[in-house]
């Protein structure tokens, strides 16, 4: 959506087209702009892909002077310096992966004023040297890119962000505008308070990213889900998120021996390493990155067509921002997230290990509480995560909720006696073994401690145990078990399950039900209605393709685009006209092409 720039100033869009190359700004942009070069602190909240470093980057060259923006990564800084000096636009950063010789020379173009932006790690600026040198300069502008870690990381993680909040007295009458994509109304408000003393003007241009195709499954065999996963995208470029840095090459090694391009990105690997993956990523196409959170935060590659997630994140702040790296091209994408109660039960586990104060765990309990809400909702996901953003919508169409519904069932007397299960067995045993008091399953242990002589030994018999996993996830979905972090995971009943347990209320479950066709077809092909032999070739097709955009040392789209490739696939031509009538196809990759192709086509329909 483009926004109304007629109240910018001339020389602001003159500015834009002779160094960014554009004709117009974006809803959002021009508000931000306008504000900063009135000299107004700002919070912009927009979503990943709305082009938020534009609000700065376009005031610095407007204003002259020197703009400082403070970034997290040093990747991140890195990139955008490259892609402004592709531009012609005097841009730096000083960090530690550069050496002393270098960045005390581009101190040197600071102090002189040859440089428009600086970019520097909270850690490189909240020094009391830097702070007092960059007082003596010509300073117009500070941007703190991720401006939600002000609020969300902890002061024993980087104390560092929240020292920014004192950026505003030590520079008074220095705009400061904060940029973030994931900041929910009580985050904003905290920056709003601890930044600018709420004392700023708020720009939030909505959350909703209609081209993203969202999709929860519970995990049932998560290796196997992931491989399937990946293999229904073979060729797309993609993320694999996973929690710790083992699984990242665990996963990494297993989907290379499917035939994937993937490789493995974590923090603790050499930055040599690190610098091949993501270049291998950035240039090359149908790489698949299996990474921690240590990947992807500035990425700008628009074609991302997936992300999965192989365990849960953090919050929805955390997955909102990573499935926002997929199709910030606006071309469909699709994301998916894999859960289950061991996630759960780790991710408490880390937030009571954080040294932090006891609100901060309460509020980032509340996050956890809001993202399994929104893994196990019934409704439409897309409704659910931007009700949490406090953004309403009607379904989506586009979420497997929407696409797929599934009937809830009423399983209050099957949750009255999961919760007898838990108090008869001392509210401190897990899932599993929870699961086979209730199924009757003889063991050691149940023998030893007296569970089998249980009134509730037994009486859930007939329903099988992933059902019975499933209702007790949702059980703390809904607030009526909770997970005891210390107990190592036992489960027990809160107010609302004793309330239950005593005969007040109802409990409806989602069941859960593998679907029937693991693969979830692109929306492009689905529209194209293409049978399974069809599909198959469509994989041929992009194999061929590889290989001449290969030889010919070009990206795979300057060959023929996904579309193009789809079209061929339903059409199946047979001739050098029925090839002229595919979709992209003109005189010169007629000429070019028709022979290889039709050859392709051919060979696939004989086999």
């Amino acid at each position: 959506m483009m926004s109304d720039n007629t109240s910018l100033p001339p020389t602001v869009l003159t500015t834009l087209r002779e160094a960014f190359g554009f004709s117009s700004l974006r809803e959002g942009q021009a508000e931000a702009i306008s504000a900063v070069l009135a000299g107004r602190h700002v919070l912009a909240v927009m979503p990943t892909g709305s082009g938020k470093s534009l609000c700065y980057q376009l005031p610095a060259l407007v204003q002259g002077g020197l703009t400082v923006v403070v970034s997290p990564l040093v990747a991140l800084m890195r990139d955008q310096v490259a892609a402004l000096r592709l531009n012609g636009i005097a841009a730096a950063t000083i960090n530690s992966d550069i050496s002393r010789q270098d960045n005390v020379a581009t101190w040197h173009r600071v102090a002189a004023g040859e440089i428009r932006l600086l970019y520097l790690s909270p850690e490189r600026l909240m020094t009391p040297r830097m702070l007092a040198a960059i007082e003596r300069l010509d300073l117009k502008l500070i941007a703190i890119d991720e401006a939600h870690c002000i609020s969300q990381w902890g002061p024993a993680f980087r104390p560092e962000y929240e020292a920014l909040t004192g950026l505003g007295a030590r520079y008074p009458g220095i705009p400061i505008i904060g940029l973030t994509a994931t900041a929910d109304p009580t985050t904003r408000d905290d920056i709003l308070a601890k930044m600018f003393g709420m004392e700023a003007e708020l720009i939030a241009t909505g959350f909703d990213r209609p081209n993203l195709t969202l999709a929860v499954e519970p995990k049932r065999g998560w290796k196997r889900q992931v491989a399937d996963y990946v293999a229904g995208r073979k060729g797309n470029p993609g993320i694999v998120y996973c929690l710790s840095r083992r699984k990242t090459e665990e996963v990494a090694a297993m989907l290379r021996e499917e035939g994937h391009d993937a490789h493995a990105f974590h923090a603790g690997m050499e930055s040599a390493e690190k610098e091949w993956v993501q270049n291998r990523f950035m240039t090359e196409p149908g790489v698949v990155v299996v990474a921690t959170i240590a990947f992807g935060m500035g990425i700008d590659k628009p074609d991302i067509r997936f992300v999965l997630h192989a365990d849960l994140p953090a919050s929805p702040e955390a997955y909102y921002q990573e499935i926002g790296r997929a199709g910030r091209d606006g071309a469909p994408a699709e994301t998916m997230l894999l859960y289950g109660l061991g996630d759960l039960r780790m991710r408490r586990a880390f937030i009571e290990e954080e040294d932090s104060t006891d609100e901060r765990k309460r509020r980032e309990n509340q996050r956890l509480d809001a993202l399994i809400s929104y893994c196990e909702a019934a409704e439409c996901r897309r409704r659910t995560l931007l009700r949490y953003f406090g953004e309403e919508s009607g379904p989506c169409g586009n979420c497997d909720s929407c696409l797929d519904p599934v009937e809830t069932l009423d399983g209050t007397e099957a949750a009255r006696m999961a919760l007898s299960a838990m108090r008869g067995t001392g509210n401190r045993f897990g899932a599993v073994h929870i699961v086979q008091v209730l199924r009757g399953t003889g063991n050691e242990k149940a023998e030893r401690l007296g569970h089998e002589r249980l009134p509730v030994f037994g009486q859930g018999a007939e329903t099988a145990d992933k059902e019975w996993r499933a209702i007790l996830r949702q059980m703390v979905a809904a607030g009526l078990v909770e997970i005891d972090i210390a107990g190592h995971g036992g489960l027990h009943p809160t107010a609302a399950g004793e309330a239950l347990l005593a005969g007040e209320g109802e409990f409806r479950y989602r069941p859960d039900r593998k679907r029937e066709k693991e693969r979830m077809r692109s929306k492009a092909v689905e529209a194209a209605g293409l049978d399974d032999p069809g599909e198959h070739l469509l994989d041929r097709l992009k194999s061929l393709r590889m290989d001449l955009a290969k030889e010919r040392g070009v990206p795979a789209y300057v060959v023929f685009s996904d579309r193009s490739l789809i079209d061929m696939a339903a059409k199946r031509p047979r001739s050098e006209a029925g090839f002229a009538e595919v979709f992209g196809v003109g005189a010169t990759k007629q000429r070019d092409f028709a022979e290889i192709f039709l050859t392709a086509i051919a060979e696939a329909e004989a086999a």
